[in-house]
């Protein structure tokens, strides 16, 4: 039987285990405790922040007996029947593959029927944004006359594309981006209960990795534990993420800000050679000249970084080198070939040309 991923594993079955989207959640939980349920409701928000599984938590809490704290108690008969694979008061409906008219006109017939045994019938359609003009034209008729016992959850990660005449039938909620400390928070938990040891400049790494998506993070930290097998340390995870080693980094934005042409050259050779990725690289550079910048402009950068203290404590010598107009060229110049290395037959130039240009920038001032 194969192994559950981490971010299946790991799905929260109850509101207290959302992480980072309280003001929905609190909203959701105050509807649910006074019973003033809404009929159609629309998640929006990037990959990975809990659309789906808060969809799935207030579809079984709705219709639970018993609602402890405005999550399903799980114990009930109503909730043991709706965490069946099988249950049909609440069904999922993958827009981007049945995004037809015909499949919403199947939808209109089976909303007429009555749940079986909750109060509700909750239709989630997943990347709502998918659905064809015609379809959006049949879904809007059964928003605005929809049965009593029948609830909408629309979810999209693009909510620019729907029309205006479905957003204003929905009542909204955007999730957003999951901060680094609580997906750090939520790793800790994660490798203690699947007994994986980890050191924090892993953690730390794989969370930034995941970019504010609680899906990307777990799955990233999947990844790396099957290549480190139960014990996970910096090395390995820069290794299978593909990111540049920070003294690589440090070494060449050093570099630069001293305008040490020869030096800029070996030090990206050197990372060529060690068969560093040159996009993470570059996209790494970028990131440290923004951490600089940081430093120098921010009262509470060491909380806004959250570095280990001898990482931090370099970036703060480093950062005295350098005037932040000058970072902010440097920022400037490495994001413009960001999407060029993408499909460059010779990134390494692109990589070298943009260094060379940032080193250089000393000498003309």
């Amino acid at each position: 039987m194969a192994r559950l991923a981490l971010y299946r594993e790991f799905r929260p079955k109850k509101f207290d285990d959302v992480i980072g989207q309280d003001h929905i959640v609190k909203t959701l939980i105050n509807q649910i405790e006074r019973g003033a349920v809404g009929h159609a409701y629309l998640f929006a928000g990037t990959r990975g922040t809990g659309k789906t599984s808060c969809a799935k938590i207030f579809s079984r809490a709705i219709n639970c007996a018993k609602p402890e704290k405005g999550s399903p108690c799980g114990k009930c008969q109503v909730c043991k029947n709706l965490e069946s694979d099988t249950a049909v008061d609440i069904l999922e409906i993958d827009a981007a593959s049945n995004n037809g008219v015909d499949a919403i006109r199947e939808l209109r017939e089976k909303v007429k029927y009555p749940p079986i045994h909750g109060k509700y019938r909750v239709y989630i359609i997943d990347e709502v944004h998918m659905l064809s003009d015609s379809a959006f034209n049949a879904l809007l008729k059964t928003l605005e006359e929809p049965p009593s016992h029948a609830i909408f959850i629309l979810a999209t990660t693009e909510v620019h594309k729907l029309p205006a005449t479905i957003l204003s039938r929905c009542m909204r909620f955007d999730f957003r981006l999951v901060s680094n400390q609580k997906l750090e928070a939520l790793l800790k938990k994660v490798f203690e209960k699947s007994k994986i040891e980890c050191d924090q400049n892993s953690i730390q790494a794989i969370a930034t990795a995941g970019e504010g998506s609680v899906r990307d993070t777990l799955s990233i930290a999947d990844c790396v534990s099957a290549f480190a097998d139960g014990r996970i340390d910096y090395e390995t995870t820069l290794n299978v993420l593909g990111l540049s080693d920070k003294k690589i980094v440090s070494n060449l934005a050093g570099y630069i800000i001293e305008g040490n042409i020869g030096a800029v050259l070996d030090e990206i050779n050197a990372a060529y050679l060690a068969g560093k990725n040159l996009i993470v690289l570059t996209k790494d550079l970028t990131v440290h000249f923004r951490n600089l910048l940081t430093i120098k402009t921010c009262k509470d950068a060491k909380g806004i970084l959250r570095e280990p203290v001898e990482i931090y404590e370099k970036l703060s010598e480093q950062a005295n080198k350098v005037e932040s107009n000058k970072l902010l060229e440097y920022m400037t110049k490495l994001s413009q070939i960001e999407n060029d290395l993408k499909y460059a037959l010779n990134p390494r130039v692109l990589v070298e040309i943009a260094c060379l240009e940032c080193a250089s920038l000393l000498k003309k001032n």
